[in-house]
């Protein structure tokens, strides 16, 4: 048997509290990422509109969806990491299709 009884509303649950945090800001990051990545893949490729306006769009969107989120500056960092990604990807494309 348990050496005390137990009383509702007295467990400390902080802990948990910042795991339902952390796994509810990390599905909010990770699906806005998703949400910039297909919607660049969609204006590029299925619409067929040049990749720099798909690029800018996106960078807007990804900025925009951060300010009326109040994300912060690590969300806005993360954007412009990302848009310094696809235009290095862009860089390999342009590079493998001059060789070939």
């Amino acid at each position: 048997m348990a050496s005390q009884e137990y009383h509702h509303g007295d467990m400390d649950i902080r802990d948990q509290q910042a795991t339902w945090h952390g796994f509810l800001t990390g599905s909010v990051w990770g699906g806005l990422i998703t949400v910039l990545m297909v919607g660049h893949a969609v204006l590029s490729l299925a619409i067929g509109l040049d990749w720099t306006i798909s690029l800018g769009l996106m960078a807007i969107v990804g900025f925009a969806a951060g300010l009326l989120m109040n994300l912060g500056g690590r969300w806005m960092a993360t954007v412009v990491v990302l848009i310094g990604l696809a235009l290095v990807v862009q860089a390999f494309i342009w590079l493998f299709g001059a060789v070939l």
